[in-house]
């Protein structure tokens, strides 16, 4: 079309349309259009320029897609909050039953409620209680790396059952011991001695695995976070709290009514009955009870950690790669860049497999067991945790004998067994509460995965201080110590003769005792996992406290020697029955707790030197 015939039907269609505005405009009042002014076409119903039935009705695709969008994003939110509060849940739940566990787990520790009956009424010498009483500490301590490996490797929930069947087998079975009399070997009819024996070892066996049980799951599930030292201390303080209550239930309401209808001893029988049928059942919903959460990502964190601290020499998973190509005997040096980059990716690759998890966590599990024997400081802090427990084991065993060696023969003490196993326990728990709760607030606050840091760690290379150091700290191995002195001044008072023919002041010396006992078994499983982190914990602490088991042998046979060797001896100014076997006087313990005491000093200069000499923690940098 020609530019003139264009221009004219530009200007045609211009002034049509003006003059159709115009005609609009002088059609209305003020000759201003409103929107209400509209004048649909006769044919069509009137209505408004904006239809806003029918735009509510089909809304925008963009608005779709934004409100899916956001819809997603608040659904994710929340499925994740859900599981997360799901986990924090399940992991109180497993703190409270372990709790349970351990309140029940420790009926051992009133051995000293029954021990004179055995002498009295099964007719056994104080080396024959106290070979019980070896046995079941035995049976509580030599197996507890295995309970450990059992924790890390298949979750508390399968030694906690196992420690059911094992207390239940073993007090159903000292139960008829008892209930059937003397031996033979002590002129009787009953069953033998060894039967009572074996009884024991089982239920040494029941305790170390069901608290071991409550404690890993206790430490693996806050040993993270900044409340590590409370909640081990809890669980192991209900562990001190468990004989207590157990023997004033025995003492209370199982027990052999008199002739006069008095409360007379303990019924034994009834009392192992109870005991067993408790424990069963605790160990048994503890199987279900005791769960690890977020183990995988603890796993993942310390396998990425040891890869970049320096301290391995070599990728695990990329020598399984090469081994499975065929290049395992190939130095690293000689493979080409093509095919170190294959297995590289490789390696990867089986990190993240779902069904290499397993051979991840055995793999790094092994690798942290290895380090911690290699430790030199392990050894330093085992040792003197066996002189420490050792004579804490030997004095709780046989309370009720030392009681009876304070006061001549057919004289009262005024005291009773029952009242100072209560004593240790109560003073126990209180020391395992406050350190707990004291080493996490005073302590240095320790790096996470400080225990991984080797010298070529980058994280060595920065400042080992935390965000906010604390002003004013206390190391845990300064609580540790403190407390390990408080138990040698109550060995010390006893030994020194204090106590003898003033039964009413052995209630220091018990409260002097429990409160280092438990204070020291409270601080150095924290130590432990302070130390040597938490991913290894029930391995860790079980190798540790097999210390206790020598330390209760050696020093329950050497109780039990001093205190025959002064029985069979005549003492001055006290006539006995020549088929007595009970001992009196301060001849028959002093010696023994004298012993005791130096080998609890010794043990404080062991824990010095472990944190602060040569390779010490403190020259490592590690914050105990």
């Amino acid at each position: 079309m020609a530019p003139s015939a264009s221009k004219r039907n530009s200007n045609s269609n211009s002034n049509s349309n003006s003059s159709t505005a115009t005609s609009f405009v002088h059609g209305t009042p003020n000759g201003i259009i409103d929107k209400l002014d509209y004048h649909p076409p006769v044919h069509s119903p009137r209505r408004p320029l904006l239809d806003v039935e029918s735009t509510s009705s089909r809304p925008s695709q963009d608005t779709s897609y934004a409100g899916s969008f956001f819809e997603h994003v608040a659904d994710g939110i929340v499925a994740r909050d859900r599981v997360r509060m799901r986990r924090q849940v399940l992991r109180w739940l497993s703190f409270v039953w372990a709790v349970v566990n351990c309140l029940c787990a420790g009926s051992i520790t009133a051995y000293s409620l029954y021990a004179p009956l055995f002498q009295r009424n099964l007719h056994y010498s104080q080396i024959q209680v106290n070979i019980v009483s070896i046995v079941a500490e035995l049976g509580m301590y030599l197996p507890v790396p295995v309970f450990g490996y059992l924790c890390d490797r298949l979750g508390p929930g399968v030694p906690s059952l196992l420690s059911g069947a094992l207390f239940g087998l073993g007090y159903l079975l000292a139960a008829f011991a008892y209930k059937s009399g003397p031996p033979p070997s002590a002129g009787g009819q009953g069953w033998p001695f060894g039967v009572m024996v074996f009884a024991f070892v089982g239920i040494g066996m029941g305790t170390s695995c069901m608290y071991l049980s409550a404690v890993t799951t206790c430490a693996k599930n806050f040993g993270r976070g900044n409340a590590k030292g409370i909640a081990l201390a809890v669980p192991i303080a209900a562990f001190g709290l468990s004989g207590m209550w157990q023997s004033q239930i025995g003492s209370r309401l199982l027990y052999e009514k008199l002739p006069g209808g008095g409360r007379g001893d303990v019924d034994v029988f009834r009392y192992f009955l109870f005991l067993g049928l408790l424990l069963l059942c605790v160990g048994a919903i503890g199987t279900f009870a005791l769960r690890i959460m977020d183990e995988e990502e603890m796993i993942d964190e310390a396998v990425e950690e040891l890869e970049r601290s320096g301290l391995l020499a070599h990728d695990e998973f990329f020598t399984q790669a090469a081994n499975n190509h065929g290049y395992g005997t190939m130095a690293t040096h000689d493979l080409s860049d093509s095919t170190f980059d294959f297995l590289q990716t490789e390696a990867e690759r089986l990190k993240s497999k779902a069904e290499e998890e397993a051979r991840k966590k055995t793999w790094l599990l092994n690798e942290e067991t290895r380090r911690y024997v290699a430790d030199p400081t392990m050894w330093w802090l085992a040792a003197g945790f066996f002189l420490v427990t050792g004579p804490g084991e030997a004095f709780i065993n046989n309370l009720g004998t030392i009681i009876g060696t304070l006061t001549p023969p057919h004289v009262s003490s005024g005291t009773s067994p029952v009242t100072h196993v209560s004593i240790v326990a109560l003073t126990s728990t209180i020391a395992r509460l406050v350190t707990g709760t004291l080493s996490d607030l005073l302590a240095p606050v320790a790096a996470t995965h400080q225990h991984h840091r080797g010298p070529e760690s980058v994280d060595n290379s920065l400042s080992s201080l935390p965000d906010r150091p604390r002003k004013f700290t206390v190391s845990r191995i300064t609580f540790l110590l403190t407390f390990a002195f408080i138990l040698s001044s109550g060995q010390v008072l006893l030994a020194s003769g204090w106590v003898q023919n003033h039964a009413s002041r052995f209630a220091a010396v018990s409260a002097l005792v429990g409160a280092g006992y438990g204070a020291v078994f409270s601080l150095t499983p924290i130590v432990v996992s302070v130390v040597w982190g938490v991913e290894n914990f029930g391995t860790n602490w079980g190798i540790l406290a097999m210390t206790p088991a020598l330390g209760a042998v050696v020093w329950g046979s050497v109780y039990a020697t001093v205190y025959q060797r002064a029985a069979d001896r005549d003492q001055p100014g006290i006539e006995r029955d020549p088929q007595d076997v009970l001992c009196y006087g301060k001849a028959c313990y002093a010696s023994t707790f004298w012993a005791m005491a130096v080998c609890v000093w010794v043990a404080i200069g062991l824990w010095t030197w472990a944190w602060r000499g040569r390779g010490g923690w403190k020259r490592r940098g590690i914050a105990v």
